[in-house]
């Protein structure tokens, strides 16, 4: 039987010389290596207590509404600047290479509900620890921080210091 690892295609030099990047498409394309991801996903996050998914831009997406969908929560979208239509709630962070600013739709959370963060990968963490400050800036709570890989040499548990973090795989 395959494992989630096996699915997960690494791309030597991408997007820049000495990077091996973790692909998680390996997974999207193939079904199942997606039930497989997904079920271990509602495994992991059945015994959690939450009111709120949000997925962050863009692989979170992918893996954040299904997640919804099977515990019936509704999903929220944390997007870059500018993409969603209605009035949002922003915060700029530091990315090893610059600033980045994500938003969310300023009614999307409510004073006191409980979130779960998804995305495909923590690296260093940075964009992970911006989506907790901005659910806490709308009131939320995080609960926890969920990915399908994590990168344990860029230390980003360390940033998300506090928060409840779980990961699928571990590289």
């Amino acid at each position: 039987m395959k494992r989630i690892e096996d699915y997960i295609i690494s791309v030597p030099d991408f997007p820049k010389p000495g990077i091996l990047f973790r692909d998680v498409t390996g997974i999207l394309g193939d079904a199942e290596g997606l039930k497989l991801t997904l079920d271990a996903l509602y495994k992991l996050l059945e015994n959690i207590e939450f009111d709120v998914v949000v997925g962050l831009e863009a692989r979170g997406f992918l893996f954040g509404v299904p997640i919804a969908e099977h515990f019936h929560k509704p999903f929220v979208p944390e997007r870059k600047k500018g993409k969603l239509p209605r009035e949002t709630v922003g915060v700029s962070y530091s990315l090893e290479y610059g600033q980045a600013y994500m938003e969310i739709h300023k009614d999307a959370i409510k004073p006191g509900q409980k979130v779960i963060i998804v995305d495909d990968l923590l690296a260093t963490g940075g964009t992970a620890k911006a989506a907790t400050h901005l659910i806490e800036k709308v009131g939320g709570t995080v609960e926890c921080c969920v990915f399908i890989i994590e990168l344990t040499d860029l230390k980003g548990r360390e940033a998300l210091k506090g928060y409840r973090v779980e990961s699928l795989t571990k590289f």
